[in-house]
């Protein structure tokens, strides 16, 4: 692989790395030049990830962290510092979707979604920071959802946890707007992921629909009549991350086929 210059020598931490949009995130940014280092809770499932880039000529480090847990981030940061260098691209990627009807939502859910989806980006947001700062240039790029943007029945919780992503994107753009740092998010539609997969298992588990039917109900929500795809969003993200994006700050992006312009 021939890198581009434009992300050579910059170090990017790319948490929920192991797999779907979060592992498309790697191999655009590696792609582009920069050291890459995957973030997740389980350290086999990492390694697998990092075993399977290997393969196509992509090097990548591995932390494990549940982002969850601020002192956990903390130490898994410092080893992903110590070992590539200070943290410069942050895609905060991971995250977590359950669905149940709002009057049947519990306090732990609604606490779950919250803690994964949105304390987690301010976690490891606050952990590599610092390192931007004091290299005056550096780039945070949130994965949300259109659930950031839109509203989705069933799903109230995780719709607040990613409008609160968004909300903090657009706030942190403004504190660190003259520092040589943007903020943006990144809001896919219905994406070929596991969060995707485990909704089609449970439309098909409450509707008796079969999975192209039930795969057929997510996709008729973009206009385009398809799912996005991973490297879809992972381009988006890596563009975000380049120097030519210098003056993109504090947007929410929508990788959507024009859902959320309805």
């Amino acid at each position: 692989m021939t890198p581009f210059p434009e992300l050579q020598g910059r170090h990017a931490l790319v948490t929920g790395g192991a797999r779907g949009i979060g592992l498309a995130c790697a191999r655009a940014l590696a792609g582009r030049g920069a050291a890459v280092t995957l973030l997740g809770r389980n350290i086999q499932t990492l390694e697998a990830a990092r075993l399977s880039l290997a393969g196509e000529g992509i090097t990548v480090g591995v932390a494990a962290a549940d982002i969850a847990q601020a002192a956990e981030v903390a130490e898994a940061f410092e080893t992903a510092r110590a070992a590539r260098g200070p943290i410069q691209i942050l895609v905060n990627n991971a995250g977590q979707a359950l669905s149940e009807r709002f009057d049947r939502t519990s306090a732990q859910l609604w606490e779950q979604m919250l803690q994964v989806n949105l304390s987690g980006t301010f976690h490891c947001t606050q952990a590599a920071l610092p390192d931007m700062l004091q290299g005056g240039w550096g780039r945070v790029i949130n994965v949300a959802s259109t659930a950031g943007l839109i509203g989705y029945a069933y799903v109230s919780a995780y719709c607040a946890a990613k409008h609160g992503v968004v909300g903090l994107t657009r706030a942190l753009a403004q504190e660190v707007a003259r520092k040589g740092i943007t903020v943006n998010a990144v809001c896919p539609g219905y994406t070929e992921t596991d969060i995707v997969r485990e909704a089609v298992d449970n439309i098909m588990k409450k509707t008796g629909m079969d999975e192209a039917a039930a795969r057929a109900r997510l996709a008729e929500r973009n206009p385009q009549g398809r799912l996005v795809s991973a490297a879809e969003v992972a381009d988006t993200v890596a563009w975000l991350a380049l120097p030519a994006s210098a003056s993109v700050n504090g947007q929410a992006i929508a990788v959507d086929g024009g859902e959320a312009a309805a």
